[in-house]
Parts: C-alpha cells; sequence; structure tokens
C-alpha cells in the first residue's frame, strides 16, 4: 500500500513531463498536448536549478531528452506520495523494476537502450543534487545501467536506392529544390538531422565545397566536405527556391519549412520518407538511413575508418567501427577463397551437350579480369 502523499504547497511544472509517463501507468490519463505534472515548491525550484545546469552542459536534444525522462520518474514519485529530495536507493530500485515490467501497447518490452536513457537521466540528476548539496548521499550511485546492446543499423541504402531517391524530388518547384538540396546533403555529409535542421546560410561554402556543422553533437564544431552534386543542388536552393520561402522578416536557418519557419526532424523524416517512397524503395528510409548508407558505401570504397569517423563526427572510433560488421565484401571474399571446396558457393546444375554437367555457382558471378579461374575458386578448379 502507497504512504498517503505529503500535505505540502504545489506547483505545476510542465517542462519535465512527458506523454511517455503514459507507459508507466495502468489506466493513462488522455494525451493531451500540454500535460502537467504538479509537484511542490521545493522540487520545483530543485527542477529548476537542474535545468539551468543541463544548458550549460549539455545540447539542445539531451536537454530535452533528460528532462522527459526526469518527468516519467516525477509522476512515479507523485503516484507513491514520495518527494524528490527524500527519494532513497530502495525507491529507486522499486522504479528501476517498474521500468523493466512495463510494456508497449503491443505488448512487448522496451529495448534495453530505453533503460538505459531512462536511468541515466536519473542518475544524471541525483549526481547534480549530490554535488550541490541537496541531498546528503546519492541514491543513484548503486544503480546498475543495462548492458548497451551492439545492434547493427537495421536499414541501409544501396547506392542504386541512395540515387534514385535523390533523383524522385521534383526541383520544379521552391520545396522541391530544397528537398533535393537536403537529400544532397544527408547523402553527401552524413549529417545529423538536428544538424541539419540549424544550419545557416553562412555554414555552407558552395565555392569552397564546405560545410561547417556549428554546436552539433556533444557541442562540438566541425567542417566537412561537400560533394559537387550537394554543392550545386544547394547553390540552385538558395538563389530560386529559399528566397521564395523566407518571409518578410527573414529567417536564420538555411532549409526552411513551407512557410518560412525551422524544420522539425519529424518533418525531415516524412520528407526523406516521401520520395523514397517515390522513388519505389520499399525499406523504411529516414534521414538516419543516410548516415548509415555514408559510412558503409565508403567503407566499402576502402576510404580510412578515420576519415569516415571524422566526417561524421563520432567522438569514439567505436562507434565508427559498427559498420565494419555491415560491409561483409572483404569476409565474402575470403570465404570464397579459403572455405573448403563445395561448402561456400556448391555446385550448381548445368546443361552442356545435351547432358547435365555440375559447375560451380562462382562462374556465374562477375569476377575482375585478373583473377583467374584457378585462384578464384577452390570448386571450378581443385588442385
Amino acid at each position: 500500500m502507497n504512504p498517503p502523499p505529503a500535505k505540502t504547497r504545489h506547483s505545476v511544472v510542465a517542462g519535465f513531463f512527458s506523454n511517455r509517463v503514459n507507459d508507466l501507468t495502468p489506466n493513462p490519463p488522455p494525451r493531451h498536448g500540454n500535460q502537467q505534472v504538479r509537484v511542490s515548491a521545493k522540487t520545483a525550484r530543485l527542477l529548476k536549478l537542474y535545468e539551468d545546469d543541463l544548458r550549460v552542459r549539455y545540447g539542445a536534444r539531451t536537454c530535452e531528452t533528460y528532462r522527459a525522462e526526469v518527468g516519467v520518474f516525477l509522476r512515479w514519485l507523485s503516484e507513491c506520495g514520495l518527494g524528490l529530495a527524500e527519494t532513497r536507493a530502495q525507491d529507486l530500485q522499486a522504479y528501476q523494476s517498474a521500468l523493466y515490467a512495463a510494456r508497449k501497447p503491443d505488448g512487448k518490452p522496451y529495448s534495453t537502450s530505453s533503460h538505459y536513457v531512462r536511468l541515466t537521466a536519473l542518475k544524471n540528476l541525483f549526481r547534480f543534487l549530490h554535488r550541490r548539496g541537496y541531498v546528503l548521499s546519492n541514491p543513484a550511485a548503486a544503480i546498475d545501467l543495462p548492458h548497451k546492446e551492439k545492434r547493427l543499423p537495421r536499414t541501409i541504402l544501396t547506392p542504386g536506392e541512395a540515387r534514385r531517391t535523390l533523383d524522385a524530388a521534383d526541383e520544379a518547384t521552391p520545396t522541391g529544390l530544397r528537398d533535393r538540396a537536403i537529400l544532397e546533403t544527408f547523402y553527401a555529409t552524413g549529417i545529423r538531422v538536428t544538424e541539419l535542421a540549424n544550419l545557416a546560410p553562412a555554414d555552407v561554402d558552395t565555392e569552397e565545397r564546405t560545410l561547417r556543422v556549428v554546436q552539433g553533437k556533444g557541442r562540438k564544431d566541425r567542417a566537412v566536405p561537400l560533394t559537387a552534386a550537394a554543392s550545386a543542388a544547394i547553390e540552385a536552393y538558395l538563389a530560386t527556391g529559399r528566397p521564395k520561402l523566407v518571409p518578410a522578416a527573414g529567417a536564420p536557418w538555411l532549409f526552411l519549412s513551407d512557410r518560412g519557419g525551422w524544420l522539425h526532424r519529424w518533418r525531415l523524416n516524412w520528407l526523406v520518407r516521401r520520395w523514397a517512397t517515390k522513388a519505389g524503395v520499399k525499406k523504411h528510409v529516414t534521414c538516419h538511413t543516410f548516415r548509415h548508407s555514408v559510412a558503409t558505401h565508403l567503407l566499402k570504397g576502402r576510404a580510412d575508418i578515420r576519415h569516415i569517423q571524422m566526417l561524421l563526427g563520432h567522438a569514439s572510433l567505436q562507434t565508427t567501427e559498427r559498420y565494419t560488421r555491415v560491409e561483409l565484401s572483404d569476409l565474402r571474399a575470403v570465404l570464397r577463397r579459403a572455405h573448403p571446396p563445395g561448402r561456400w558457393c556448391g555446385p550448381v546444375p548445368r546443361r552442356s551437350s545435351g547432358r547435365t554437367s555440375r559447375a560451380c555457382a562462382c562462374e556465374a558471378m562477375p569476377r575482375p579480369p585478373w583473377k583467374q579461374p584457378s585462384t578464384w575458386c577452390r570448386v571450378s578448379s581443385p588442385t
């Protein structure tokens, strides 16, 4: 049985609430656009200080995520009649168990990455409170974070699919010119969706064919080169498309919405899916799909992995190395050359002179002209 709620004065904090709180309640409230959670005046003051600290330490996207996850935790505390400053380690263990027991609307459990982000937000919150002296001890210090899953990218475009998606954009309209420039920029640089949305016209130099990312992930700047196609698409958009989209009061962003405002990331994902569908691509394509595809295509083209790291803006080389598990050309060639005869490619039926003979499937595969059959396959010419 939950203890009765404390009789304290409450205030409303809208910034620390998320619609994802519905995932943890058996009878969720209606989903409204401006839901709020009621907290005590002391908790509201602590949250305001924590939000100020987040703005100094992290980027806008991380602050938004941490605020949302703290809002889920505050709703759970409210239902249990607990206060933020009085939270104990046992309470956080109970919350962690509630997270692991929560299910999606389709009945499936949440991913390990979701639990990792939610618990990391709590550890960050209580580390701040303990560092500032608002709590005597850090109750979140003993929380064990789940082991993050090392998953491969779900969707990778082939070079042909990427080219068809780029060519699908209609360049006869201002928005079509904008969309073509957006797609070309994604495929040329592998830029993150939020980084692209925050670009300014001054961040692009079409003559030098460079693009500058200001305050990207981790609040880091970087400069990346542009392809000739991307530079030409951006130049055409700046000359013809953007002047028809920019409002009278002006706008600081490079890529504008249909009404001249900021392009939200969900809108950018919708645009990418729209042109991919029009191009006949059956895969689920998002802005991040281009990022995965760029890294894979460069790696397949024998680009140095550290250069790919610089292009994508990864802080750790381990993050970039996961694409080596996607590109299997070298591994496939080694297996074809070194695997025991008949196990990798296997014999296939072939008709010759009215009789059925057996030949290796490698004979039907394209191979470089300098590769002789004796060195290409150990089935067709065993030694």
